[in-house]
């Protein structure tokens, strides 16, 4: 299999007199949705024919920069344990541990206090004032608070640490519980499973798959009957000399853009909020034992720090809280990264883990989760919205590194089938959160609606 996967600037027209599903976003979900309609049994590369359109780069957002724990008690339980088994068989298939970082591994969760313990020298620079942190609990909903003491149930609480996380100081440890062991919880490198996977369908496809950069700017409807028949996107290979919209047709389209839905579709109650992370080479490269770590740690007399740890193969991740300063740009590309924010993450672990203290940063990075603001659900949306041919998989909040293989299975098998056939996604319909149809003007060029 090929090491880069080969994208279009324009269409190849080979979508022509065949079903055309176009799946707009090249994230993880994107990348789960077009393997699974691959390999679904229905799937004739005769007969269909499948077009990712991605503004920037495949897993350029959250798909590339998450944690990538995956724990069977996730939300939302409708397709969790469906994406747990899913995730194991892909890596028995395809030999996760070794492509993509897969292994299963303990979750514990620490309180302590480090509010005593000095910050370890760094890079000085100004401080940048920092808006009001948040935060995405793991049942979905954003939080301006510390974090819950109830995220799921622990085990017996201790002030010992297990034996063979000894690169975490046991003695600013007050309280470490379990919360998921490896029967429960695994692991995924987020960036190296959704390029492998995409190569993999692009592979298995036998032509029918084709990835086109292009930047969707709306769905295009019959102004006939409401349905959508399409998307307008602009040209973002540089290699493309078009500047101006293109108009493609589809039988079906599906967004999968994360927190990007709502520039497409305006009325979707889905947003983003910013999540920076770093990765850590550890001291010379001393072996970090298999943990994931959910932390708040007191840091001065009323405050308090939560950031959450993933030990990697070769590496270490840590993600901090939330914050909603800045709105989602246009692409992943545009994401702003704040280096104090990550610097300040550093100084953080340093506190607890002499391991990381005297190791050093390898990534400084920013994404955007995807957070459904409706009180009633936590999300994600899967599945047919009320206008005919246009779907939604998004709002996945910090999930959706886990439930990807799942949401995938479905949406091929509604796509395909007409229906959910391997979990029930009733709660989760996108019409019973918001209206996707818009009103035409009578007065528009029917041009842009018949022609399509």
């Amino acid at each position: 299999m090929s090491d880069y996967l080969k994208f279009n600037s324009l269409p190849s027209g080979k979508h022509e007199g065949k079903h055309h599903i176009i799946i707009v976003g090249a994230g993880i979900i994107g990348v789960c949705t077009a393997y699974f309609i691959i390999k679904h049994p229905k799937f004739d590369p005769e007969k269909y024919h499948v077009t990712i359109l991605e503004s920037k780069r495949v897993a350029g957002g959250a798909s590339g920069k998450a944690g990538g724990l995956l724990a069977l008690w996730a939300f939302p339980q409708q397709i969790v344990p469906l994406s747990f088994r899913l995730h194991q068989e892909l890596s028995d298939m395809y030999n996760g541990g070794q492509e993509w970082g897969y292994r299963r591994l303990t979750t514990v969760s620490l309180e302590g206090d480090i509010s005593h313990v000095p910050d370890h020298p760094s890079d000085e620079e100004d401080e940048v004032p920092q808006p009001k942190a948040q935060r995405v609990t793991k049942e979905g909903k954003v939080e301006t608070k510390r974090p819950s003491k109830n995220l799921r149930t622990r085990s017996a609480r201790t002030n010992k640490l297990p034996a063979d996380l000894n690169w975490i100081s046991s003695e600013v440890i007050t309280e470490c519980s379990t919360l998921g062991g490896t029967d429960t919880t695994a692991q995924v490198h987020p960036y190296k499973f959704t390029n492998f996977i995409l190569k993999k369908a692009v592979e298995d496809a036998n032509g029918s798959l084709e990835i086109v950069l292009g930047k969707v700017e709306e769905i295009v409807y019959s102004m006939e009957n409401g349905t959508a028949t399409g998307v307008k996107f602009t040209p973002t290979s540089m290699k493309s000399e078009f500047d101006e919209p293109i108009e493609l047709k589809g039988d079906q389209i599906v967004l999968s853009v994360g927190p990007w839905t709502s520039k497409i579709l305006p009325d979707c109650p889905i947003s983003g909020l910013r999540a920076h992370s770093i990765t850590i080479a550890p001291f010379e490269d001393q072996p970090v034992s298999p943990y994931a770590i959910f932390t708040e740690f007191k840091n001065g007399p009323t405050s308090f720090t939560s950031p959450e740890i993933y030990a990697r193969q070769d590496e270490v991740y840590v993600c901090g809280e939330g914050d909603s300063a800045v709105d989602v740009p246009e692409t992943t590309d545009d994401v702003e990264v704040v280096k104090s924010k990550c610097d300040d993450l550093f100084r953080q672990v340093g506190k607890f883990s002499p391991n990381l203290r005297k190791g050093h940063i390898l990534k400084r990075q920013a994404c955007y989760l995807p957070i459904l603001n409706v009180p009633s659900s936590s999300g994600p949306l899967i599945g047919e919205t009320n206008v005919d041919k246009l779907y939604i998989c998004s709002g996945h909040s910090c999930w959706g590194i886990n439930n990807a293989p799942g949401t995938g299975k479905i949406m091929s098998e509604v796509l395909l089938d007409g229906k959910a056939k391997s979990a029930n996604i009733s709660s989760l319909n996108p019409s019973l959160y918001f209206d996707a149809s818009i009103l035409v003007d009578a007065s528009d060029n029917d041009e842009n609606y018949d022609s399509v």
